[in-house]
């Protein structure tokens, strides 16, 4: 499988392309996918203008074992919120983000959730509503990259 080494600056691109396209969308709320999703949540948030960001933690992996369905963990409590949005790098699988559509739309039955990814992978099992770029790559974010 082919590697991408994803640098800010296409993230910067990318971002506010998906920014750009969620402007109309009245954005109660952003939800961000732990951990992946916390760098691209940010962005959103100052974006559409909300100081209303809510974590959510999907576990994948016990050690180097893949589990058979994401666990999810410290669902965050948005009463009240009328519409979220649910950030998250990538739509690999798809397994995490139906998982966390999934558990907050059971939670929150009367709540809209749409969901924004930077990449959307064309075998996954789920969606994004908002995705800024398609690929079937293996993608190294440069925040997980760069740190290390």
């Amino acid at each position: 499988m082919q590697r991408r080494y994803y640098d800010y600056a296409s993230f910067l691109t990318d971002a506010k392309a998906l920014a750009a396209a969620l402007k109309g969308e009245r954005i109660d709320c952003v939800v961000a996918v732990s951990r992946g999703g916390l760098t691209l949540a940010h962005f959103l948030a100052m974006a559409l203008d909300t100081r209303n960001i809510a974590l959510i933690r999907a576990v994948s992996y016990d050690g180097r074992r893949k589990l058979s369905a994401p666990k999810i963990e410290r669902p965050p409590d948005l009463s009240g919120v009328k519409r979220a949005l649910v950030a998250d790098e990538i739509a690999d699988s798809g397994e995490t983000l139906k998982a966390v559509l999934g558990a907050l739309s059971d939670r929150y039955p009367d709540t809209i959730f749409k969901s924004a990814v930077l990449f959307q992978k064309p075998t996954a099992s789920i969606r994004a509503d908002f995705f800024a770029r398609e690929s079937d790559e293996w993608i190294d974010f440069f925040w997980e990259v760069d740190p290390t």
